[in-house]
């Protein structure tokens, strides 16, 4: 039994009601409860578009795409991409694997997100997108990207995988970027065995998504769309294929548990933000951790601790104290990405010192956070470390 999990389940009665609709019906493809958990998940977050897709690197995937197949293609290879040092694999991979040239920027090491400095003086005239990523659910600062930005031909991607329900200034994260992409895997805030969404405002990109997502065929098209022009004979338009495109549909199965635990989000929203509340009362003014500075309405996917610059403390001293009273931890993140084995693939600058990032990747590490009540482990985390 661990002492503070990582993750918890967020299923009842009602999930499993839901899967066994889904076994009752005999169809275990994409179909109406998919739909449905669309049309929900798009007015949760107040998206016109909204796909769901079988993960949240599908989403990221395919999204990347999209901008190429554009009637005026948004992006090309060898554009230059402004990324963060700190974040998930899949916001990085889909980049590569579309001839794009990165540029890591350094974080902030208080709010995690960008260090606005650094991102105003890596844009070049070379600079196409920036890729924005809510870690750990905390919004970036989304007015000053806009400024830095203005005027300029810059467009912002925004991979909200971690962060379902943040908020800035009012507004749903996801939904700042030209595109949003979103994750419900198990650890998330809400879980559908697997599962992703990709949303926006921009119906050519929404009509490029859905042709991508299945085999990149016409037959989940509209009729009129910015795609190809559809013919009313469904024998024609059952195999027609027009983009190059993937399999990342999600099943009927993960579309019905979607809807009832997009019921239960707000309930989640608010217990994950009451755990967030005790854990920074603890460690706001720790004289060995920094946390995670929320911006604005952070929706807390973990809880980060980095050890202080100026502190003597060893994080292999602290990870062997948490093992030994069962309390589970992850590195924050990949750490700074640059440092891993796989940067040999890509095309890639570092921008200035990735000082931050670098502290980050040997003195932090992040545990859990959850829809239950979490005071008993905070405070048990809190003597720990005291």
């Amino acid at each position: 039994m661990s002492n503070y999990p990582l993750a918890t389940n967020t299923w009842n009665n009602k999930e499993l009601e839901a899967i066994q609709s889904v076994i009752d019906s005999d169809n275990y493809t994409m179909g109406d409860h998919v739909s449905k958990f669309e049309h929900d998940f798009g007015k949760f977050i107040n998206r016109k578009y909204c796909l769901m897709v079988s993960s949240g690197s599908a989403a990221n995937l395919i999204s990347i795409a999209s901008f190429f197949y554009t009637k005026n293609p948004m992006l090309k290879k060898g554009d230059e991409v402004l990324v963060p040092a700190v974040s998930w694999s899949t916001t990085y991979f889909p980049l590569q694997q579309f001839g794009l040239k990165l540029k890591f920027v350094d974080i902030d090491l208080n709010t995690l997100n960008y260090d606005l400095d650094a991102l105003q003086s890596a844009i070049t005239s070379n600079t196409k997108m920036i890729v924005a990523v809510n870690l750990l659910g905390n919004p970036n600062d989304f007015d000053t990207i806009n400024e830095i930005i203005k005027n300029k031909n810059i467009f912002i991607f925004e991979d909200n995988c971690e962060s379902l329900g943040a908020e800035y200034k009012g507004k749903q994260t996801g939904t700042f970027g030209v595109i949003g992409t979103f994750s419900t895997y198990f650890s998330h805030h809400i879980s559908t065995m697997e599962g992703g969404f990709v949303a926006t405002d921009n119906e050519e990109l929404y009509h490029i998504l859905l042709s991508l997502r299945a085999h990149g065929w016409t037959r989940n098209l509209p009729k009129k769309n910015h795609v190809a022009n559809k013919s009313d004979d469904w024998f024609e338009e059952s195999f027609r294929f027009v983009l190059p495109g993937y399999n990342v549909r999600p099943i009927e199965m993960s579309g019905a548990i979607g809807i009832k635990q997009l019921e239960k989000t707000p309930s989640f929203l608010k217990k994950r933000r009451e755990n967030a509340e005790l854990f920074v009362k603890l460690f706001k003014n720790h004289p060995n951790y920094l946390i995670q500075k929320d911006i604005d309405k952070s929706s807390w996917f973990g809880f980060s601790l980095i050890i202080k610059p100026n502190s003597n403390l060893k994080r292999k001293d602290i990870i062997n104290i948490l093992q030994k009273n069962k309390v589970e931890f992850r590195p924050i993140v990949t750490g700074n990405f640059v440092r891993n084995e796989v940067m040999k693939y890509f095309d890639y600058e570092v921008h200035e010192e990735l000082k931050n990032a670098n502290h980050l990747h040997d003195n932090g590490f992040f545990v859990g956070n959850s829809h239950k009540n979490l005071s008993k482990n905070i405070y048990f985390l809190s003597k720990l470390l005291s």
